[in-house]
């Protein structure tokens, strides 16, 4: 066991590194320094097709989310039974979203026309997403195609989110590797409806984004 003054000038040591002159520590060498760091967790998928697609509705699942899988041609019919199941009529979605998934009888509006006290008068948002973390269950957006602003899936209450089983992967780095070209863009992960515990552990939903959550998984 290190002594109380080996592990004291341990500490002081990182710190002296951390502090060094910008001209010993260059792009160079923390590219270098990066490369080198251990990375013995997960990488790589090891499941493809309907078991990777059942890794990601089970960990759905078990956040409380709603799942439902439909062939591409009955997205507009999905989406008006899990609005109808709810009850819900007047939905934000994003302004360049597909004219193909929505249905008749709902009052669509484009987010971009509201603020975020105006959003949190709506019933709910449509969106689609960039990317689906299987072994997460997590669903990333990012301010670009069928996605809107985050304030679309963050102050509505309710969140449908239409995911391609063409965007689901397995694994976290495997995410960032497709969101590699888009990684300025605002970028959100959501693992379920949003939900808190207090120092109590009493769970309250919907403290930073939507109380319940869909997943229309097409296939």
């Amino acid at each position: 066991m290190a002594s109380e003054s080996e592990a004291r000038g341990a500490i002081l040591s990182s710190i002296r590194s951390a502090l060094r002159a910008p001209a010993e520590h260059d792009d160079g060498a923390r590219q270098a320094e990066y490369e080198g760091l251990p990375r013995g967790y997960k990488r790589a998928a090891t499941l493809q097709g309907e078991a990777l697609l059942a890794l990601f509705t089970h960990r759905l699942i078990e956040y409380d989310a709603g799942v439902a899988r439909v062939p591409r041609a009955q997205i507009a019919d999905a989406v008006a039974r899990l609005l109808g199941k709810r009850g819900l009529k007047r939905i934000a979605i994003a302004d360049d979203l597909p004219a193909e998934w929505l249905p008749c009888g709902f009052q669509f509006e484009k987010a971009s026309a509201f603020g975020a006290q105006q959003l949190d008068e709506l019933e709910g948002a449509l969106t689609g997403c960039a990317v689906a973390i299987a072994e997460t269950g997590t669903i990333v957006l990012q301010n670009a195609a069928a996605q809107g602003p985050r304030s679309l899936s963050l102050v509505p209450d309710y969140h449908l989110c239409v995911v391609f089983a063409a965007q689901v992967v397995e694994t976290v780095p495997e995410c960032f590797a497709r969101l590699d070209a888009t990684a300025a863009l605002p970028t959100t992960f959501i693992s379920g409806p949003s939900a808190t515990a207090d120092i109590e552990m009493t769970r309250i939903k919907g403290v930073h984004g939507p109380r319940f959550l869909d997943v229309l998984m097409v296939e």
